[in-house]
């Protein structure tokens, strides 16, 4: 069975599927988001689609499309739609699978599970990616205690942004976590400039090694 790896983020809209996407790519494999809230816009897996070069067969279709933006919880009650969470079951691919989350960890799912629940279940390496901005210490500090109270292996922390040295170094430190990269923002956002940024700021390596 090949590698399969959880991206988590300590909050929402930090850019989680931008790295997801270049993950994916740089790896050559699939990507699979469980649950979708939200389908006016370009969906997470649409924008990875677009922005990761991998064909369409390897972006694999969601478990869970609900129209409503919100929490995945909220989501399904505005929809109608009942989330069974014994359902999301990780594929088993012959190429690396990147499975993209929703928010950040403790983001319900139902009223009774959240997507931690889900991660201390599959018991898949996770990738935490961080903004670098004011407030990451706080929330990616407690969302390192938060992965390995639940015994959750993790790989390391990919920071997403400016370069902020002192946080991204005061991190690692404290949470005893590696340091995978920093992925900046980019303009313009496309395939190409992904994948420049990512073989500039991460090793693929890093992602198949054993856990911080």
């Amino acid at each position: 069975m090949s590698i399969r790896i959880v991206v988590t983020g300590t909050d929402t809209g930090i850019g989680k599927t931008v790295f997801s996407a270049a993950l994916a790519g740089a790896l050559d494999g699939f990507y699979w988001k469980p649950i979708q809230a939200g389908l006016e816009e370009a969906t997470d897996s649409e924008t990875v689609l677009r922005l990761s070069g991998l064909v369409a067969e390897r972006v694999l279709p969601e478990a869970y499309r609900l129209r409503t933006p919100a929490s995945p919880h909220l989501a399904a009650e505005i929809d109608g739609v009942t989330i069974d969470h014994d359902f999301l079951r990780v594929p088993e691919k012959d190429r690396p699978l990147v499975v993209e989350g929703a928010g950040g960890l403790m983001v319900p799912l139902t009223r009774n599970v959240t997507y931690l629940d889900l991660m201390a279940r599959w018991r898949i390496p996770v990738v935490l990616c961080a903004r670098t901005t004011l407030g990451t210490i706080n929330h990616s500090l407690l969302s390192i205690a938060a992965l390995r109270a639940r015994d959750v292996a993790l790989l390391g922390v990919a920071f997403v942004g400016d370069e902020n040295f002192e946080s991204e170094r005061i991190i690692t430190e404290l949470g005893k976590v590696r340091r995978l990269g920093r992925l900046p923002h980019l303009a313009p956002l496309t395939g190409s400039t992904l994948r420049q940024a990512f073989a500039s700021g991460f090793t693929v390596g890093d992602f198949l090694k054993g856990t911080a």
